[in-house]
């Protein structure tokens, strides 16, 4: 098997793919967050200042959704087909909150009607909802397994996604990313708004901490096998201390309103309770709690090495420019809101 600085093509793989996923929680999350949160406003002023902080940049961050999906097809069919087909209804439900939750956005400015506005201020929160509980539910299954037998047929019941470890999951991560979405609120407002941003982060500071607190607790009790790597190689347990002070240090930033450091903390943070849920998957990608012979790991599900070498080559390319593009249009809107004639 070809190897590129001492790993193989699949580790290559996982870890794109792991970067991509990390890229959107960090960038989608806060504007998911900020959806979350929308209806806390009750001004029109203030819902449309928080719709403009996200405006010019929500559309884009899903594009790291659409790239780590199409990673996962080109480089590991037989997982992307396992999941499309496992969660059949959970992706369903995902897409029609991510269609409703761009046509809340869009929509809302069009008529000046109060209804009309309020109307899509509540489908475009519970869309952006839907969405991070749903990616919760997802991640909480994945973790503890799902059901295949050794053909990686699913044998299990649509309610089975609904159990109690999956919906913790799922709740954490709503509340990360309100916390990550409020306080990029914070950052793009000032006045009356501005202080309303306080409040409501020192509340989802409060709430996501709880949530940490009782979900690590949960996998470390009915999850064992997701601590297994730090028996044996106990250097990686640097990787849960570190989530630990990430999140106290985003705290002690939270307090002195320190609100960027925090941003970027709660980013860390994101960041680094996926990289704990891949290095308790690998080498599999998918884990089945009914028969180990359904486990997945990332070299049955890989494409030939000669696709994944072509499409790492052009993965090389492309990734430094949607990093440049992002980067830029960060760049570009960076400050607080200003409200014109044209905007949401």
């Amino acid at each position: 098997m070809d190897t590129i600085l001492g790993l193989d093509l699949p580790t290559w793989w996982f870890l794109l793919i792991g970067a991509l996923i990390s890229g959107y929680g960090i960038l989608d999350g806060f504007d998911l967050g900020a959806g979350a949160l929308h209806l806390f406003f009750r001004k029109e002023q203030s819902r449309r200042i928080a719709l403009n902080a996200i405006g010019p940049v929500w559309d884009g961050n899903e594009v790291w959704l659409v790239i780590g999906a199409g990673a996962l097809f080109a480089a590991f069919p037989l997982v992307y087909g396992t999941l499309l087909s496992v969660f059949y209804l959970p992706f369903i439900l995902l897409l029609l909150a991510i269609i409703f939750r761009a046509i809340s956005i869009e929509f809302r400015s069009k008529e000046e009607m109060k209804w009309w506005r309020t109307l899509w201020d509540v489908c475009y929160c519970l869309s952006s909802s839907t969405i991070a509980l749903l990616f919760g539910l997802i991640l909480g299954n994945l973790i503890q397994g799902i059901p295949l037998d050794k053909d990686y047929q699913f044998v299990g019941r649509l309610r089975d996604f609904f159990n109690p470890y999956a919906l913790l999951i799922s709740v954490t991560v709503l509340s990360l990313f309100m916390l990550h979405g409020a306080m990029y609120l914070a950052m793009k407002t000032e006045d009356r708004l501005y202080a309303k941003m306080t409040i409501l982060i020192n509340q989802t500071s409060k709430f996501f901490i709880l949530c940490f607190i009782t979900a690590s607790m949960a996998t470390l009790i009915y999850v064992p096998h997701m601590a297994a790597i730090f028996h044996k190689y106990p250097v990686m347990f640097a990787l849960p201390v570190s989530a630990v002070l990430i999140v106290l240090n985003m705290r002690r930033m939270i307090e002195k309103r320190r609100y960027l450091r925090g941003f970027i903390s709660s980013a860390v943070t994101t960041a680094l309770l996926l990289v704990l849920f891949a290095s308790g998957l690998y080498p599999n990608l998918v884990l089945s709690n009914y028969d180990v012979r359904g486990n997945i790991s990332i070299y049955e599900a890989a494409s030939t090495d000669g696709s994944l070498r072509t499409m790492l080559l052009f993965a090389a390319i492309g990734m430094p420019l949607v990093l440049t593009y992002t980067v830029f249009v960060f760049w570009t809107f960076r400050g607080k809101v200003k409200l014109e004639d044209t905007s949401y």
